[in-house]
């Protein structure tokens, strides 16, 4: 099974737009394709952004995608890294994940955010890519 960390814009860009990138892999998420790695940071950062009114999602389906998430997938206890180079801190739950997990694959909208992973090889992936990567059958 293809174990991977989702950044929350993924999750969100998915959940408002139906037809997109980001909704085919947040489908295929609860499709059961893959497995997502979180820990407790991650989702509370989903349940935090995905429950803001501009949004405008049903807090009914929101709450029934983050249990289905937090059911399916695999909790981590995550290594801590150093900051240096992350832009933005709130990235770095995701990079712990990714890392701790021994994941396939972390997908986000925002390349730039992870580039110290990525500036070591790491197999972090837009929407776009992480489908033609594991995903090819369309």
């Amino acid at each position: 099974m293809i174990l991977v960390v989702l950044d929350t814009n993924v999750i969100v860009s998915g959940l408002l737009s139906e037809t997109g990138k980001p909704a085919r892999v947040l489908d295929l998420a609860l499709d059961g394709r893959f497995q997502l790695a979180y820990d407790d940071r991650i989702l509370g950062e989903y349940e935090d952004v995905l429950a803001q009114p501009k949004l405008r999602l049903r807090p009914s389906r929101v709450q029934a995608i983050l249990a289905y998430l937090e059911l399916a997938g695999m909790q981590v206890v995550a290594t801590p890294l150093p900051a240096k180079g992350f832009p933005d801190p709130d990235d770095l739950p995701f990079a712990e994940v990714f890392i701790s997990a021994n994941a396939d694959a972390l997908v986000t909208g925002n390349l730039r955010h992870f580039a110290p992973l990525t500036e070591k090889g790491a197999a972090i992936f837009t929407p776009d890519t992480f489908l033609e990567h594991f995903f090819p059958e369309g």
